[in-house]
């Protein structure tokens, strides 16, 4: 996402450094990824769809989400998703042991 946002419009900040001054704790920011967009904190699709927003050439994924169906079908994926990452993880780590 860093490379797409050639404007610098989104301040990415590492929630993993421990240095990050955010109303929530810790452990919710490792949890699922968070955004904020006009003073709001947003979690899950909302925040992927606020960092779409910022990045104009998202916009056919921007469209999308604007749509509260399609945001909640993004959310279910996303949340299916952050449940099955660990297995995601160890597999791409066996993957890329094996191509080595």
């Amino acid at each position: 996402m860093r490379m797409l946002d050639r404007k610098n419009a989104i301040d990415f900040v590492d929630a993993a450094t421990g240095s990050t001054q955010c109303p929530i704790s810790r452990t919710i920011l490792l949890a699922q990824f968070h955004a904020q967009e006009n003073g709001l904190l947003l979690s899950g699709a909302a925040a992927f769809a606020a960092m779409w927003r910022a990045i104009p050439i998202l916009r056919p994924l921007r469209l999308a989400a604007r749509n509260i169906l399609v945001l909640a079908v993004l959310e279910r994926g996303y949340i299916f998703f952050l449940r099955h990452r660990p297995r995601l993880q160890r597999f791409a780590t066996w993957l890329e042991k094996r191509t080595a």
